[in-house]
C-alpha cells in the first residue's frame, strides 16, 4: 500500500516526512514507486522525492487530498562499504558507551551525575589499555620473547629467522626483538587513532541548526558540562530534555579530547612492557641502564597520570554548541606519548651483554591489574546508580537502574573474550596441538596465566545462563497456550476457529514478549562475570599456575574437571575470535551480512561518543541534524503542515528531531511513530532521556503524536503516555496481527502475520496519519518562491 494514500481534505500544504528503520530500505519501497529522485542529501543519506512530486511546491493544487512524501534514508550510515564490517571488532567499545547513556534519571544532583560519567569513562580507558596490552602479549610476549628464543619455535616458524636467538644474529638480542614487535601494537594503535579522527570529521562535525542556546551557557563558558549536572529538568520552552539541548548531537570537543587521550594511553601501554622488561634486566647490573630505564619508567607513569586528568577533568557540553577543539592538547598528549615510546625502544634496542629471555613477560601483573580495576570501577558505578535511582523509582527501568554497571560489566567480558581469545589462539599455532600452558615436551609457549583461567570460566558461565534461558523457554510455551483465548476474543467476529492458526498468533505474542525479559539474561551474565572473573584473578594469583595443573594433587575428578574446563574454554574462546574474523570477512564481501551487522549498529551507535573515542560513530550525530534542518526549511519556505513518519528505530530519529526544533517548528509538526521502540527498549535502558518524564514532556511540546503497535511485535510497543492537558493518549488501539484472521471476501488468500515490519499496509495506518494532518493548524499563507526541494543543491540525480 502506499504511504501516500488520501487523507485530509483541507489544511493546505502538508509533507510527509518517512523514516525507516533498523535493517535500511530504499526510497523505492518507502515510497512505493520505481522512479525516485534524490533531492538533497549524498551516498551516505539523503532525501527521496517521486519523480511526479519532484515539483510539488510550484503545484499546490495537486495535493490537496494529499500529503507529499519524502523518504530520509540512512542506512549507508550504518551499513555502507564492506570496511564498516570492521567496526565489529570495535563491539567492546561500542558497549562501553552506551554504559554512558544508560544512567538512572536525576535533578539536583551533579556530583553522582558528574562520578557516574567519570567511572564510565574510566572503564572506557582500561578498555583501550587491554586492547593494546593483548596486542603487546601476541607480538612481544608470544612472539618475539618466547617463540625467538627456542630454536625449535623459530625453526617451525620460519618468517621468525631473523630473530631467532638460536642463529645469533644482530636482531636475535632480546631487547632488539622487543622493539621489532612492538610495531604492531604501535600501528594497531595508530589504525584506531585513524580511524576515530576521520569518523570524527565526518559525524561529529555535522553541526545541528542553531539559533538558541540554553540560558546559563555563555558562548565563552569554560566549563558547560551539562551531561554532568544533574539536570534532567525542563529547560527555557517548557519540557526540554537533554536530546532537545543545542549542543547534544554536536560533540566535537570531547571526542577530540578523548581520542587524544586513548591515543597517548596506547602508546604508553606499548612503552611500558618494553620498558619494564629491560629496565627488570638492567635492575639486576651496575651501570647507567638502570638510571634510564626508571626515568623512562617515571616518563611513562607522569604521561599516564596525565591522560587520566584529561579522562576525567570534562564531560559533554550540550547547552550550548562548543565548537572549540584543544588543538595543543589533541596534538601535544599523543606526540609526547609517541616520543617516550621512540625513545623507550631505543633503550631497549642497547646491546645488552648475556640477556637472554627465559618464561615470559610479567603479564600476569599487568592484565590481573585491568581485571581488578574494571571490577572495582564497575562496583563503584553500581553504587553510584543505586544513589540515583534512590530518589526516583520507577518499575519498568531495566534492572532497578542497574543497567549501565552491567552493561559496563558486558563490555569488560567482551574485551577479555578478544584479548584472551587472540592471545590463546596465537599461543595455539605457536605451541603446536597442545593446550597453552599445558605442553610436556618441546617449546611450552602459552599467554599469562590468567587468561587461561578466563578462559577456563567460560563453559561454567554458559551453564549458569543456560538456567535462565531453558525457563524463559517454559515460559514463552506456556504463554503461548494461555494467549490463545484472548487471540479468539480479539478474532472473535470470525466464521469458524482454526486450532493452528490460534496456536500461530499466540505464539507469535508470546515470542514477542521475550525482549521484556531480557535485563534478567544481562543481570545473570553480568552478574556471574564480575564473580567469576574475581575468582579466575584469585585463582591465578593463588596457584601461579594454569588451572590443569594447579589441581594436579587434588582428586582425579577434580583434577580431570579443572583440566577439561581449560581445554573446552581455550578452544572455546579461540573459536569466538574466529567467530569475529569470520563474521567480519563475511560481511566485507557480502552486503547483506553487512546489514545485519548494520542492524546491530543501528542500535548500538544511536548515542554519541561520550565514554569511547574508538566507538564505532554515532549516526545520529548526522541524522538528527538532517531531519532538523528539512523540517525547519520546509516549514519555514512553505509555511505548510508537516508529519514525521518514523517505523522502529527511525521513530527514535523523528523523536530526536523533533526535540531539536525551534518551539515555533514544532507547533507545524505532527510525530507519527509505529514499531516504535521508545518506551521498551530506550525508555527502560536509557530512563534519564527516554523515561516517562522525556516522553511526556515530548507529548506536550509537539502539536500531536500518534503511536501504533502490535502485539507480535518484538521491538516496538506502546509509549505508555497518557491523556492529560485536553490531548488524547499517545498510543492507539493495539493493531491487529494478522489483519484478518481467515480467509474472507476481502483477504481471500491468508495474511502472514507481520510483527515488525509493513505497518504501512495496516488500513488503521492511513486513518491515523490523516486524523494528525487534521489536527495540525492550516497551512499558513505563504509567498510562491523557489521550489525548496530543489534548493538544497541537489542536482535531481534519479535513484530509481
Amino acid at each position: 500500500m502506499s504511504p501516500a494514500t488520501p487523507a485530509p481534505q483541507r489544511g493546505g500544504a502538508a509533507l510527509e516526512l518517512l523514516v525507516h528503520g533498523v535493517g535500511g530500505a530504499t526510497p523505492q519501497d518507502m515510497l512505493d514507486d520505481p522512479r525516485t529522485v534524490r533531492i538533497t542529501g549524498d551516498r551516505t543519506a539523503a532525501m527521496h522525492r517521486r519523480a511526479e512530486d519532484l515539483d510539488a511546491e510550484d503545484h499546490p493544487e495537486r495535493y490537496a487530498a494529499r500529503p507529499v512524501p519524502e523518504a530520509y534514508v540512512w542506512s549507508n550510515l550504518t551499513s555502507g562499504d564492506g570496511a564498516r564490517a570492521l567496526w565489529l571488532l570495535l563491539l567492546p567499545f561500542m558497549v562501553a558507551n552506551l554504559a554512558h547513556w544508560m544512567r538512572p534519571p536525576s535533578q539536583g544532583r551533579p556530583g553522582l551525575v558528574r562520578t557516574y560519567g567519570v567511572l564510565v569513562r574510566l572503564v572506557a580507558l582500561t578498555l583501550t589499555v587491554l586492547l593494546t596490552a593483548a596486542a603487546c602479549e601476541v607480538a612481544l610476549d608470544l612472539t618475539a620473547w618466547q617463540c625467538a628464543a627456542g630454536a625449535a619455535c623459530a625453526d617451525a616458524h620460519s618468517w621468525l629467522g631473523f630473530l631467532s636467538e638460536a642463529r645469533g644474529g644482530w636482531w636475535s638480542a632480546p631487547g632488539r626483538r622487543l622493539a621489532v614487535a612492538a610495531l604492531v601494537p604501535t600501528l594497531l594503535v595508530g589504525l584506531l587513532w585513524y580511524l576515530s579522527n576521520r569518523t570524527w570529521s565526518a559525524y561529529e562535525a555535522q553541526r545541528p541548526p542553531s539559533g538558541y542556546d540554553e540560558p546559563g551557557a555563555p558562548a565563552g563558558s569554560a566549563d558547560t558540562e551539562s551531561a554532568d549536572r544533574g539536570d534532567d529538568g525542563p529547560g527555557p520552552f517548557g519540557v526540554r530534555p537533554a536530546l532537545g539541548r543545542p549542543g547534544f548531537w554536536y560533540g566535537r570537543r570531547l571526542v577530540a579530547r578523548l581520542r587524544a587521550a586513548h591515543t597517548a594511553a596506547g602508546f604508553l601501554t606499548v612503552a611500558a612492557a618494553l620498558a619494564t622488561a629491560a629496565a627488570r634486566h638492567d635492575d639486576t647490573v651496575p651501570g647507567a641502564g638502570a638510571v634510564v630505564g626508571r626515568a623512562l619508567v617515571s616518563a611513562v607513569a607522569a604521561l599516564a597520570v596525565l591522560v587520566l586528568w584529561v579522562v576525567c577533568r570534562r564531560g559533554r557540553s550540550e547547552r550550548r554548541l562548543d565548537q572549540r577543539v584543544e588543538r595543543a592538547l589533541v596534538s601535544w598528549l599523543p606526540g609526547a606519548s609517541l616520543t617516550v615510546l621512540a625513545l623507550t625502544v631505543l633503550y631497549a634496542g642497547w646491546a645488552r651483554p648475556g640477556w637472554t629471555s627465559q618464561g615470559a613477560l610479567p603479564g600476569n601483573v599487568a592484565f590481573g591489574g585491568l581485571t581488578l580495576a574494571q571490577g572495582a570501577l564497575v562496583v563503584a558505578l553500581g553504587v553510584v546508580a543505586l544513589l540515583l535511582q534512590r530518589t526516583r523509582v520507577d518499575g519498568r527501568t531495566a534492572l532497578r537502574g542497574l543497567g549501565g554497571p552491567a552493561v559496563a560489566m558486558l563490555a569488560c567480558a567482551l574485551a577479555g573474550v578478544m584479548s584472551g581469545g587472540v592471545a590463546q589462539r596465537v599461543a595455539d599455532w605457536l605451541d603446536g596441538p597442545a593446550t597453552p600452558g599445558m605442553g610436556d615436551r618441546g617449546p611450552r609457549i602459552g599467554p599469562p596465566v590468567l587468561l587461561s583461567w578466563q578462559a577456563s570460566v567460560i563453559p561454567v558461565l554458559l551453564l549458569l545462563l543456560l538456567v535462565p534461558a531453558v525457563l524463559l523457554a517454559v515460559r514463552t510455551v506456556l504463554a503461548g497456550r494461555r494467549l490463545r483465548a484472548l487471540v479468539e476474543a480479539d478474532y472473535a467476529a470470525a466464521d469458524e476457529r482454526d486450532p493452528v492458526r490460534t496456536g500461530q498468533i499466540a505464539a507469535g505474542r508470546a515470542r514477542a514478549s521475550l525482549t521484556d525479559s531480557a535485563p534478567v539474561l544481562v543481570g545473570v551474565v553480568s552478574g556471574a562475570t564480575l564473580l567469576l572473573g574475581a575468582g579466575s584473578v584469585a585463582g591465578a594469583w593463588a596457584s601461579g599456575n594454569v588451572p590443569g595443573r594447579a589441581f594436579d594433587g587434588a582428586h582425579p575428578a577434580i583434577a580431570s574437571l579443572a583440566t577439561a574446563t581449560q581445554a573446552i574454554g581455550s578452544w572455546m574462546i579461540g573459536f569466538g575470535f574466529l567467530l569475529f574474523v569470520t563474521w567480519g570477512r563475511r560481511a566485507y564481501r557480502d552486503a547483506s551480512a553487512r546489514r545485519t551487522i548494520g542492524i546491530l549498529w543501528d542500535v548500538g551507535t544511536f548515542w554519541p561518543r561520550a565514554a569511547h573515542p574508538f566507538a564505532p560513530p554515532c549516526y545520529a550525530e548526522r541524522a538528527v541534524p538532517d531531519l532538523t534542518w528539512r523540517m525547519s526549511s520546509w516549514t519555514r519556505s512553505t509555511g505548510g503542515r508537516l508529519v514525521i513518519s518514523g517505523h522502529s528505530q527511525g521513530s527514535v530519529l523523528a523523536a530526536a528531531a523533533v526535540w531539536q526544533l525551534p518551539p515555533a517548528t514544532r507547533r507545524r509538526v505532527a510525530l507519527l511513530t509505529y514499531g516504535s521502540p521508545l518506551e521498551r527498549l530506550y525508555g527502560r535502558w536509557f530512563p534519564a532521556y527516554f523515561g516517562p518524564d522525556a516522553l511526556r514532556g515530548l507529548h506536550r511540546t509537539v502539536h500531536c503524536w500518534t503511536n501504533l503497535y502490535r502485539a507480535t511485535d518484538p521491538i516496538g510497543g506502546p509509549v505508555r503516555v497518557p491523556a492529560e492537558d485536553g490531548r488524547p493518549a499517545v498510543d492507539a488501539a493495539v493493531l491487529l496481527d494478522p489483519v484478518a484472521y481467515g480467509r474472507t471476501r476481502a483477504h481471500p488468500l491468508p495474511e502472514p502475520i507481520l510483527g515488525h515490519s509493513d505497518y504501512q499496509a495496516d488500513p488503521a495506518f492511513a486513518r491515523r496519519r490523516g486524523a494528525l494532518l487534521d489536527r495540525l493548524p492550516p497551512a499558513v499563507p505563504h509567498p510562491r518562491g523557489p521550489n525548496p526541494a530543489a534548493d538544497q543543491g541537489s542536482s535531481g540525480r534519479s535513484s530509481g
